[in-house]
């Protein structure tokens, strides 16, 4: 069974979602600039130390507000 959490999705082109499949988390990050990118995790703490290096306050519009709120969803899975 895969359950699947949504990070943020700002429109149909632009989201960040995470699939757990078993023991595998699969970040997929769809944009209109990049496409598709899948990134598979083995570990929680690998999956957030990801997260932590890919999102980046000065480069989100909602600043620092915007990151945490991301990164505590990611920690909530």
């Amino acid at each position: 069974m895969i359950k699947k959490v949504q990070i943020y999705k700002r429109d149909k082109y632009n989201m960040l979602t995470v699939e757990i499949q078993g023991k595998s988390l699969v970040v997929r990050e769809i944009s209109d600039a990049w496409g598709e990118e899948c990134h598979t995790f083995l570990s929680r703490p690998e999956m957030l130390a990801w997260a932590e290096s890919r999102f980046q306050a000065d480069r989100l519009e909602g600043g620092e507000a915007e990151r945490e709120a991301i990164l505590e969803k990611f920690r909530s899975i």
